[in-house]
């Protein structure tokens, strides 16, 4: 599958955490890095998402923040 967002990391599931109606994927993308997606529990269900699982994390957004003190 190809996709027109730039952003794309693949990685390994490290934990996944259902709620009753969201879950919370953190992906470890290397390098001591992490990645933690909120999304629902159904999408979760549905894609299989394990511990150990290879995932490809997209990034799609509309605007990014950087806050400096």
């Amino acid at each position: 599958m190809q996709l027109s967002a730039r952003n794309q990391f693949a990685g390994r599931v490290k934990e996944v955490k259902l709620g009753n109606i969201m879950a919370e994927v953190v992906v470890d993308i290397g390098g001591g890095h992490e990645v933690v997606a909120a999304i629902t529990r159904g999408s979760a269900e549905r894609l299989g998402l394990a511990q150990g699982s290879t995932v490809t994390v997209v990034i799609k957004a509309t605007e990014v923040l950087i806050a400096k003190d």
